[in-house]
């Protein structure tokens, strides 16, 4: 069977922002006619700013789990937890649903995101043919769940607004959640700086 044509090969090219299709053009100050973004055929340096971001959002990970994410406070008693022991806390204090829900969201979803985008920023630096179709689902699947990655930040907002109801106990928001914030945003970033279409290449990226 032979290749399906490209969308340069057929005389088109996308906007990588509003997705509109126009006649491809290799003028480098070319613009969308609709948003009047930047026309690429790829986007630029796509593997670099992927592997920057990706690194960097690894690396707030760490003070995102070393420090305090919430305090609980009561009339006789305050307590700092960092997101694990927050985990630990929410389920002996009775809610297996919430600890459930951050660790899905605290510890799964971002893994599972430095792991899969990882894998296809190594499969596509190495050209690799194997299973285009799946790695592609992958890449849905980091997008999709990125969209969810704030829950963490959510449930402890949730959480200091329903507390404050409460006259003798609170929960406030401590810099670890700062730091897991930003580990969202730089891997929805990476996400956005991978361009997907260099898994169905055949060459070596550049």
């Amino acid at each position: 069977m032979s290749e399906l044509p490209r969308a340069r090969e057929l005389g088109m090219m996308g906007c990588h922002v509003c997705r509109l299709v126009t006649a491809y053009t290799d003028d480098p100050k070319a613009r969308c006619p609709r948003c009047h973004s930047p026309l690429h055929v790829r986007k630029h340096a796509s593997l670099a700013r992927s592997w920057a971001l990706l690194i960097t959002a690894a690396i707030f990970y760490i003070p995102a789990n070393a420090f305090p994410i919430m305090r609980t406070q009561s009339l006789f008693d305050k307590d700092d937890n960092t997101i694990l022991s927050g985990i630990v806390e929410l389920w002996r204090a009775g809610s297996p649903d919430l600890a459930v829900i951050v660790f899905t969201a605290s510890i799964v979803v971002p893994v599972l995101k430095f792991l899969i985008l990882g894998y296809l920023l190594v499969s596509v630096q190495r050209a690799s043919e194997w299973g285009a179709r799946r790695r592609a689902k992958l890449y849905r699947f980091v997008e999709l769940v990125g969209y969810w990655s704030m829950l963490d930040v959510f449930v402890v907002a949730i959480l200091s607004a329903l507390v404050h109801f409460k006259v003798l106990s609170r929960v406030e928001p401590l810099p670890g959640v700062v730091y897991f914030g930003m580990v969202v945003v730089f891997t929805m970033l990476a996400a956005m700086s991978f361009d997907p279409r260099l898994i169905w290449d055949k060459r070596k990226s550049r």
